[in-house]
């Protein structure tokens, strides 16, 4: 049966997302299914910003960062007048449903409209790993890579002049990457903001690792923790910890670069793992990744939650800092 499917990116970007639209666009394709595109997330689909997704168009994305569809935050969503009127632009299209690559905002707005009747589910896409509903998103692996590769090179540069290191990396109010950098990176500390902390306690634990003989101190601080790293390198200023301290904030070069192959592979999965779904008529759910087997878990048991961290893993990090 003919259909009329469109995909959009909404939120921040992640590596992986190109992979995930040419997944949707070619498996839609292959069913004989007409693809469109949304530009700029759902602020394209107020505007009716539609685009004609072929074979062709979605070629040699897989190794692009970024996505090529746009994205843009669109606050104005959350009110229903303007909700309408994107879901006029879809009728008037004649669009049958709608998959959204993103993280927590981005499902939420696609829960809205798919609760006002308009068939739409979910790809699992976010470098903070926060979404439920996925055990790993699209964007985590290569946001993680690039942290890693950070750390790896400013340790070669604090070991040479016994300095201390206060690595900020993203993630928003989930401390998954840093955890995951702080473990493979070799981190004394990682500081995350599901776990309080002071800052006497930090300098304790940096003014030890320098008395056990440390040549310098990593710790990798998640940029929604209690205090960032310029305001603990500020503060340390007064106070002794062994080694000098310098900040490094990694910012939003995190989302560029090249999708690992763990990413580009996941996100072909999910986006080939959306088009099954709504093949079987389901909808209303977020495609994600789970024990290794791509599934769908409802927006009712995802909209308004995030993800913790593993407090084996924290303890974890603990142990090997030593």
């Amino acid at each position: 049966m003919s259909r009329k499917i469109a995909v959009l990116t909404s939120g921040g970007d992640a590596p992986g997302m190109n992979a995930a639209i040419r997944a949707v666009a070619r498996c839609g394709i292959a069913k004989g299914w007409e693809i469109v595109g949304v530009s700029q997330g759902f602020a394209g689909l107020v505007n009716g910003e539609f685009l004609p997704l072929a074979a062709r168009d979605v070629g040699g994305l897989l190794a692009k960062g970024g996505t090529m569809l746009g994205s843009a935050r669109c606050p104005e969503f959350s009110k229903d007048d303007v909700r309408e009127k994107a879901l006029r632009n879809l009728n008037r299209a004649g669009i049958s449903s709608l998959v959204v690559i993103g993280g927590n905002g981005s499902q939420t707005g696609g829960a809205a409209l798919n609760d006002m009747g308009f068939p739409t589910l979910g790809v699992a896409s976010t470098i903070d790993n926060d979404l439920v509903g996925s055990e790993i998103t699209i964007g985590v692996d290569t946001a993680l890579n690039i942290a890693l590769e950070a750390i790896d090179r400013l340790r070669v540069t604090a070991a040479s002049h016994q300095r201390g290191f206060m690595v900020e990396v993203m993630g928003r109010k989930c401390g998954y990457l840093a955890l995951m950098a702080g473990i493979a990176g070799g981190a004394e500390l990682v500081l995350l903001p599901e776990i309080d902390f002071e800052p006497a306690e930090i300098a304790e634990a940096i003014h030890d690792a320098y008395r056990r003989g440390k040549s310098h101190a990593m710790v990798v601080v998640a940029e929604g923790a209690k205090y960032n790293a310029e305001a603990l390198v500020r503060h340390f200023k007064t106070q002794s910890t062994g080694f000098e301290l310098r900040a490094t904030i990694l910012g939003h070069v995190q989302r560029g670069g090249v999708p690992t192959a763990y990413d580009r592979l996941l996100a072909t999965r999910l986006g080939a793992g959306a088009v099954d779904a709504l093949d079987k008529g389901i909808s209303g759910v977020v495609v994600g990744m789970n024990q290794g087997v791509v599934s769908t878990t409802p927006y009712a048991e995802i909209v308004g939650r995030t993800k913790g961290i593993s407090p084996d893993l924290y303890q974890l990090a603990h142990v090997l800092s030593r």
